[in-house]
């Protein structure tokens, strides 16, 4: 008898101690405001869950990571400290929609026996989370796979940029009704947008901070979203188009090879409620690494003259045109128009040395008199490059740009980002940014906040811009009111507006080479300008064209591209924006619409009180919708009781211009930036 209670005695501890090693140990974290509540729960899997003002957003989501030694960050882990911290601090950016933020946030941190720590963030606009190695630096971490669960509920609806391969970011959006209607293993890039119809809120699943590690990607996978990733490349080629890309052709069966104390990407969720927040949203901003780079004072956003998009077709030039016949004459005739308008820069595109060896100069063009002529006519000029030619020949081809006095560089044809590759973004702006040079990201990987360290990197790609008119009608108004409210979190973008030549979808025919067009109204294309976030804009049409509206140059030389404050007025994702943006005594709202017209009430009492001012429009015409090309353009005194109506045709948009003749309180502005420094 005494032995079978011994037994049971045996058996009921082993059961209590199994009991309590599968107890999941629960925290919390709240959002500043209260509103959006994490739950993190440690037993088998780490896993959290989020819900906004007690409504569940993101039911429990597993997270972990998996080492090549078999080491599984996330799983079975043991807690051995916890440490909590608010924070709210000023942040000053270089370039972009403010021109202060504010970083506020809770934030739990867990550390784990096996050497790692997850830390968690909470902002009112959403949460956050990231793996951090807690080993010594020269321990080498091998990630064989990682697991980033997004259990998102009420089946919501998506804006997926889809894709099947590791090679672009130029897609075109998949909507989808629910994630039920998505195909297993299905793929797309991030950010990416959810709609829970149940709740009327929005999540953008995104990240942050990319560094030494693959972006990720959110595949369908048990009827989930999660995290999809690029393994390391085993063999790489030169090829693709023009054979000047690295090309993946092998793989190894792990993802990233880091130092022991590396802190991984972060992991976000954007929530908001009203389709406006996201507009402005800067999560993935202030996630990033913080500022590398101390003196700042020659980094000056702006627009360019630019000749590639209309296959430099000059009408009005004494010499010919075209890009058969590219020359020093005809770069100094753009240099001209941008000066007479104090456009700050030209933007030369490919054509002016051989691809492969920027020693090797086009004949036809004297590069480095282009970039003297630019100087003296406070123009300066950005060059053209290929990503892979930088890389084969490390700084030295940007001594050589650095050296003729050319301004920023955009480098194009990335087309991957496997660990391998997403620390050569860093090192190029890094290199850049020794050597006084602004740089644009083109044919590259999404956005994740580099831009911050590095505030020469003015622009990115990453969507399907200006230049698909060339060829189809992919990046249309519809297309636009999805990305802004997605990929436009993620940084400037070089979207390339400005066309004198607008279409009707019924209309439009993708031209190339000659002269394109573009789709949508005229006052749509101008709105672009302010919609659009983008501290470097090419200007996609010729001088001889913009020379023929006198009103619509002299609102295309005077738009800023980098702003003191920015208020989202009016917005629904897919459907319509508009933004008001401060620029010292001046406020610019814009409004771009999608198919459909529309009529907008622009609301003026954001504005300070007991002020005039003295407003310009540009907007559609009813008989827009038939002929794009048609706007009107009114001037008229308002002031902040104002409530204006604005017509806004298929495809349309408008800009209201409103200059005050008193002076607004001092306070710290961005630099002006047509000054060019030389």
């Amino acid at each position: 008898m005494k032995k079978k209670n011994i037994f049971l005695l045996l058996v009921t501890w082993c059961l209590c101690v199994f009991a309590q090693a599968q107890t999941p140990s629960a925290y919390e974290l709240s959002s500043p405001n209260g509103q959006l509540a994490l739950t993190i729960e440690n037993g088998r899997v780490l896993q959290y869950s989020l819900s906004l003002e007690g409504k569940p957003v993101i039911h429990p989501s597993a997270i972990c990571m998996t080492m090549e030694n078999g080491n599984i960050w996330g799983k079975n882990g043991e807690v051995v400290g916890t440490s909590t911290r608010s924070t709210s601090e000023k942040v000053y950016p270089v370039a972009g929609n403010y021109r202060e933020l504010t970083d506020h946030y809770n934030e739990l941190s867990l550390k784990f026996k096996d050497g790692y720590s997850v830390i968690f963030r909470m902002y009112n606009e959403g949460m956050a989370y990231r793996f951090c190695g807690n080993l010594p630096e020269q321990d080498s971490l091998i990630v064989a796979d990682e697991e980033a669960s997004f259990n998102l509920g009420d089946d919501p609806a998506v804006i997926l940029p889809e894709t099947t391969n590791f090679t672009a970011w130029e897609l075109s959006n998949v909507l989808y009704e629910g994630i039920s209607k998505i195909e297993e293993h299905k793929y797309g890039i991030t950010p990416t947008l959810f709609t829970n119809k149940m709740q009327n809120v929005r999540v953008v699943v995104a990240e942050s901070d990319l560094n030494n590690y693959p972006g990720m990607y959110l595949r369908k996978e048990d009827g989930k979203m999660k995290g999809y990733w690029a393994a390391y490349p085993k063999k790489i080629e030169m090829g693709s188009w023009g054979n000047f890309i690295t090309v993946v052709k092998e793989r190894e069966n792990y993802l990233a090879r880091t130092a022991g104390n590396h802190a991984f990407p972060w992991r976000i969720a954007i929530v908001a409620k009203d389709d406006k927040e996201l507009l402005t949203n800067e999560m993935i901003y202030l996630l990033a690494k913080p500022q590398q780079i101390k003196d700042t004072d020659w980094i000056r956003p702006g627009k360019a003259t630019w000749e590639w998009w209309h296959c430099a077709i000059l009408e009005k030039a004494p010499f010919p045109s075209g890009h058969q016949n590219l020359s020093t004459q005809m770069y100094k005739y753009y240099i001209d128009f941008a000066s007479e308008n104090k456009i700050p820069y030209l933007l030369v595109d490919a054509g002016w040395s051989n691809v492969f060896n920027h020693a090797d100069l086009n004949k036809n063009i004297d590069i480095k008199e282009v970039i003297r002529y630019g100087k003296e006519k406070q123009v300066g000029v950005w060059l053209w490059t290929v990503a892979a030619t930088l890389f084969q020949h490390p700084h030295c081809y940007l001594d050589s740009i650095s050296k003729w006095g050319a301004v920023g560089v955009k480098i194009d044809f990335f087309d991957r980002d496997d660990a391998q590759i997403i620390p050569q973004y860093e090192n190029l702006a890094k290199a850049c940014a020794e050597r006084h040079l602004m740089v644009d990201f083109h044919g590259c990987s999404k956005p994740t906040g580099l831009h911050r360290a590095y505030p020469n990197i003015l622009s990115y790609e990453a969507m399907r811009c200006a230049e698909c008119f060339k060829w189809d009608t992919t990046s249309n108004p519809d297309y636009q009111l999805q990305c802004i409210f997605a990929r436009m979190l993620g940084g400037g973008i070089d979207y390339t507006p400005g066309s004198m030549r607008n279409s009707t979808l019924e209309k439009f025919k993708p031209i190339d080479p000659g002269l394109p067009s573009s789709l949508g109204t005229r006052s749509h294309e101008l709105a672009l300008f302010v919609v659009l976030s983008a501290p470097f804009a090419s200007l996609c049409d010729s001088p001889d064209e913009y020379r023929k509206y006198p009103d619509i140059l002299k609102y295309l030389a005077e738009v800023p591209t980098s702003w003191d404050q920015t208020i989202p007025l009016a917005a629904r994702v897919g459907e319509y924006a508009v933004l008001a943006k401060q620029k010292g005594n001046t406020w610019y709202i814009g409004g771009l619409n999608a198919w459909g017209e529309r009529t907008i009430q622009v609301d003026c009492s954001f504005l300070p009180q007991d002020k005039k001012y003295t407003i310009e429009i540009f907007q559609d015409k009813k008989r827009s919708n038939k002929n794009a090309n048609l706007y009107e353009h009114k001037i008229m005194d308002i002031d902040n009781k104002n409530i204006i109506e604005m017509f806004m045709a298929s495809g349309g948009g408008f800009v209201i211009v409103l200059k005050s003749a008193t002076p607004f309180p001092k306070c710290y502005l961005h630099k002006e930036e047509w000054t060019f420094d030389s």
